[in-house]
Parts: structure tokens; C-alpha cells; sequence
């Protein structure tokens, strides 16, 4: 039993669609390395979003609490106790 000779336009079919394959697979994982790298950076603002929403659940809290008042008051207000020293920086 004898096979017959694929044609030439067989032959070129078959290559064009290894090709179109190859390409189209080259751009998928272009694709994939993009949203693997979006998803990463998704993650990390998820946990600092985590991070950030327990700092805020202590602050909460802990609202009441002398030393968490006296924080703020010296962070975020630029207040001072009576006993502290306040040095400035006069080469601004």
C-alpha cells in the first residue's frame, strides 16, 4: 500500500498554522506575564490595606487610652506635654 505525497499546499497550510500557533502562544504569555505582574501588585496593596485597617481597628480601640490621646495630640497636632523640651532647628 502506497501513501500519497502530501501536496505543496498542504505543506503550506500545515506551516501557516504552526506559525499563526507560535505566535498566538508568544502573545498569550506576554498576556499572562502582564496580569501575573498585575496580580502581584494587587496582592501588595491588599496587604497594606490589611496592615492599614488593623492600625486603624487599634486605633479604635484604643481611643480612650491616655498614651494613644497624647500620640496624636504630639503627631498629628504638634502638641506638647508640660514637662517636654522643644528644641528648634534654626538652619531652616
Amino acid at each position: 500500500m502506497k501513501l500519497k505525497k502530501a501536496s505543496i499546499i498542504t505543506k503550506i497550510v500545515v506551516i501557516a498554522l504552526l506559525v499563526y500557533g507560535l505566535v498566538t502562544l508568544a502573545v498569550l504569555m506576554g498576556k499572562i506575564n502582564d496580569v501575573n505582574a498585575e496580580k502581584d501588585l494587587l496582592r501588595q496593596e491588599a496587604q497594606d490595606l490589611e496592615i492599614r485597617n488593623a492600625e486603624l481597628d487599634y486605633a479604635i480601640e484604643h481611643s480612650t487610652d491616655d498614651e494613644v490621646i497624647s500620640d496624636i495630640a504630639r503627631d498629628e497636632l504638634g502638641l506638647v506635654d508640660p514637662d517636654d523640651k522643644v528644641f528648634y532647628d534654626s538652619d531652616n
